[in-house]
């Protein structure tokens, strides 16, 4: 069950986070975010978050989050809405994780750390058009 409320994608434009040369050859053609990624890798702790790294995937790099309670990660990639597009997502976008002895609620985390992203972003030089979207959102678009 996708919990609607939680903000879990954003979008933006950035004057920095340029794609490094043969970027593109770790991913899929015309994606790119190792420059986010690390970034975000070096951020991320002030905020209370301590990451294993970051590792190129099809569509991007993932961050994986320090977090013992359930699975939590970002993905970093071009938005290929725009030339200079960036998003972002946090995993788990779900409200409960279901473990051995119970469920967890993830709810907390999640927010944490979407308001964490946030707070990167705005005191970042030269990061416009920043719009968040809950997983529905980001998956149904109405523009």
């Amino acid at each position: 069950m996708i919990e609607a409320a939680l903000q879990t994608h954003v979008e933006f434009r950035p004057d920095k986070f340029p794609r490094y040369e043969g970027e593109e050859h770790e991913i899929n053609p015309d994606l790119w975010g190792r420059g986010l990624a690390e970034f975000l890798c070096e951020k991320l702790p002030s905020e209370g978050f301590k990451t294993k790294g970051s590792f190129a995937e099809d569509c991007g790099y993932r961050i994986d989050v320090v977090n013992d309670s359930f699975r939590l990660w970002i993905g970093c990639g071009h938005y290929q809405e725009y030339p200079d597009g960036y998003s972002l997502l946090h995993r788990t976008a779900q409200a409960f994780v279901r473990k051995l002895f119970g469920k967890v609620d993830t709810r907390e985390r999640v927010e944490s750390l979407q308001k964490a992203l946030d707070r990167i972003l705005v005191e970042a030089d030269g990061i416009r058009a920043k719009r968040w979207w809950t997983h529905e959102e980001f998956n149904n678009p109405v523009r």
